[in-house]
């Protein structure tokens, strides 16, 4: 079987241009495939391969004590679901070019909650205060189309950086609600819940970990359909088991 590992970690990155260097050296010795971001606000991994050079691969980074932090949302195919290794240096972990979008901006994250939490406030249908429960999906339309929380509030968006513009009109009519921002591993919510608190949403949080997060912690509770991978698995059930698995994804549509 080939391991598959999503992660990111927001932390100060000063030698991003040398850090991707060596980051790409040491995924190509270990046969690694997926994709690796460098930025000067963190990094944000896809990765497969086999379990030990993989396994290598995270000891290795964490070895370095900016990463030590760093954790992983495992999954499992029985073929690797990436062509090659892409690892490349950006100005963000993902674009969404607002200020007050990054925990290094504040010092702290946003506020999060928990998949069991988050859970049991679906299974009640509010939080614990009795205050009603809107599900925020920060995920662009073809992402959300395989799948999404039972009538979690979606946007038509193609790209993250659209989606203060599509949430406004939505903002007054969710002034009365706690508001859990999701996403697939957890960035996009983590930035949409820190500049959407900055400007004024405190009644934000963000599902820790995201819906892959979720899926490993509690599974499908209150969810409809898959998630939605950026490779040739496509999307993953709540069992973490991929819907495409051992041929591509022009194979599979064939």
């Amino acid at each position: 079987m080939i391991l598959n590992i999503a992660a990111y970690l927001f932390v100060a990155i000063d030698d991003a241009d040398a850090l991707a260097v060596r980051l790409r050296e040491r995924a190509e010795a270990d046969a690694l495939r997926g994709s690796v971001l460098v930025t000067p606000e963190g990094l944000n991994l896809f990765l497969a391969g086999e379990v030990s050079a993989l396994h290598g691969f995270l000891g290795w980074l964490r070895d370095d004590p900016r990463f030590a932090a760093l954790q992983v949302k495992e999954s499992w195919s029985e073929t690797v679901p990436f062509a090659r290794l892409k690892v490349k240096r950006k100005d963000e972990i993902i674009a969404f070019r607002r200020e007050h979008a990054s925990p290094l901006d504040s010092g702290e994250r946003a506020p999060a909650v928990a998949p069991a939490t988050l859970a049991r406030w679906i299974e009640q249908g509010h939080d614990d205060a009795g205050k009603r429960l809107v599900l925020l999906d920060t995920r662009n339309r073809e992402e959300f189309g395989f799948g999404s929380f039972a009538g979690a509030l979606t946007l038509p968006i193609d790209n993250f950086t659209d989606l203060p513009d599509a949430l406004a009109a939505h903002r007054e009519a969710l002034a009365d609600a706690t508001v859990v921002s999701f996403c697939t591993g957890g960035i996009r919510c983590e930035k949409a819940a820190l500049w959407l608190r900055h400007d004024g949403m405190d009644n934000l949080l963000q599902l820790d970990g995201g819906i892959l997060g979720y899926f490993e912690a509690v599974g499908g509770a209150g969810y409809d359909g898959g998630c939605f991978v950026f490779d040739e698995r496509v999307a993953l059930d709540p069992q973490l088991k991929p819907l495409v698995d051992g041929m591509t994804t022009k194979e599979a549509a064939a």
